[in-house]
């Protein structure tokens, strides 16, 4: 008897190598870069038109309508495609940047022109950024996500290096209106890049692969999935479960379950609109034993982290006397390690028990940032801050490519706002009260209890065994 013919299996080929990931790759970096410039020349603006206390409110307003509308973004990369919206959302911040160009070159506008201009960037930004986040997972193989993450944050801290000094370029050259004409004009340069690239389509049965986890289900043409209440009750009354086995009905059984899949979502679809699909989202990420403790972790991480290592160095620097140029060589020593962490991924590819390794990085990172509290010098600082980012950037890369590998490819919109809603929506509205009790108390204790924030998203994957176990194929 000949043996059984089995497909070979598909075998990516490296992200590095990748022509169609290396073009998203550069067309993020130019969109970072740009991002950079505009924040940078956002903030100078609006020095220059009110006081720092009035330029530090026109700089955070972009964060309110991104807190609230965040999730929202996440069901439109879904509806819509991440690529899409992408490239609408990019044209529409290009737009905008472009329009305080040109009020600024036109006239000398107010803080109320400014902030409406950030106003509205973060608008866009709601549906940019769980688009942008989704997007990788749909360029590449599951195999190739650690490594994607890792190109990314290479690019992120390119992104970070070159932006301040090109947005002082600009001013030197050409005012205000020159730095935010040099970040709508590299915003603008991913448009084409990104319309070269490529996305996969989604599996036609709505599963994914072993270790994925999401739900078993026929994929339907919302993005939803054949484990709506109403869909499983439907399946009940006729003794069949969605994607599972048919009891004594035969072909016609399962026909009729397949049926049952296709309509009662699309009339839910159609009844519930966004509301429902977010509500499907939220559903999906409550149910999965493993997204649900890694959403928590990631929020956690991101709200204890952000305040220290943004606002609190500016007021630790200060504190000790080091100046601007000590915080330079902090943020430079962080920027380093963190480079590091992701120029690791983008060799190795692969990191055994991806899951452990993210919570014991985390907890360590967080260690770290307490001790950076304690530092008595800029050097010993500036290496402290070298572990953080080393730490904090392995950690960071692959609790995001687990994230994506779990989420699924018709979730991975609805995932992604939600696992970021903190970081880009709600942390940076906490730099008032970081700044607050600094004042009150010192650095050291307000670090200490970021840091233990922070470590409780490390103590959150360490308990939740799923999660614990969750490994990168």
């Amino acid at each position: 008897m000949p043996a059984a013919l089995h497909p070979a299996p598909v075998v990516d080929r490296p992200a590095h190598r990748d022509p169609n990931v290396l073009r998203w790759l550069g067309a993020y970096s130019a969109s970072a870069i740009g991002d950079n410039i505009y924040y940078v020349a956002l903030s100078w603006a609006a020095v220059q038109a009110g006081t720092p206390a009035q330029a530090g409110l026109v700089t955070a307003a972009g964060a309110v309508p991104r807190a609230v509308l965040m999730l929202g973004g996440g069901v439109v990369a879904d509806r819509y495609g991440p690529r899409r919206v992408v490239l609408v959302s990019s044209a529409g911040r290009c737009l905008l940047v472009v329009v305080a160009a040109g009020l600024l070159l036109a006239t000398s506008p107010g803080l109320w022109a400014l902030g409406a201009v950030a106003v509205l960037f973060g608008v866009v930004d709601a549906v940019f950024l769980p688009a942008a986040g989704a997007l990788p997972a749909r360029i590449t193989g599951p195999g190739q996500l650690a490594r994607v993450q890792g190109m990314r944050g290479l690019a992120t801290r390119l992104a970070t290096v070159l932006g301040g000094p090109l947005a002082g370029l600009g001013i030197a050259l050409g005012g205000t209106s020159g730095a935010f004409g040099s970040a709508a004009l590299l915003i603008g340069v991913s448009l084409p890049v990104l319309w070269a690239v490529r996305v996969r389509p989604l599996p036609p049965d709505g599963r994914r692969a072993r270790g994925g986890g999401l739900a078993d289900g026929r994929r339907l043409r919302d993005g939803g999935w054949a484990r709506s209440p109403a869909l499983r009750g439907a399946a009940r009354a006729h003794r069949c479960l969605p994607g599972g086995t048919s009891q004594a009905l035969g072909h016609w059984g399962r026909h009729a379950c397949a049926r049952l899949a296709e309509a009662v979502p699309r009339r839910r679809r159609v009844r519930d609109g966004v509301l429902g699909e977010l509500r499907d989202g939220v559903r999906h990420i409550r149910r999965d034993r493993v997204l649900r403790p890694l959403v928590l972790a990631i929020a956690l991480g991101d709200l204890g982290f952000v305040g220290p290592m943004n606002l609190g160095l500016t007021l630790l620097s200060e504190e000790r006397g080091w100046g601007s140029s000590g915080m330079g060589w902090v943020l430079g020593g962080f920027g380093i390690g963190a480079g590091a962490a992701s120029l690791l991924l983008m060799v190795r590819g692969r990191v055994p028990r991806a899951a452990l390794v993210s919570a014991v990085a985390e907890i360590a990172g967080c260690v770290a940032i307490t001790g950076l509290a304690h530092a008595a010098s800029v050097v010993a600082a500036a290496c402290v801050a070298l572990f953080i980012g080393l730490l904090s950037g392995l950690g960071g890369a692959l609790r995001g490519a687990l994230l994506q590998l779990r989420a699924g490819p018709a979730y991975v919109g609805r995932v992604i706002s939600a696992s970021t809603l903190v970081s880009f929506g709600v942390a940076p509205l906490t730099y008032p009260v970081v700044g607050w009790a600094i004042e009150a108390w010192g650095t050291a204790p307000v670090f200490a209890a970021c840091a233990a924030i922070c470590a409780l998203g490390g103590v959150v994957t360490l308990s939740a065994g799923p999660l614990r176990r969750a490994e990168l194929p």
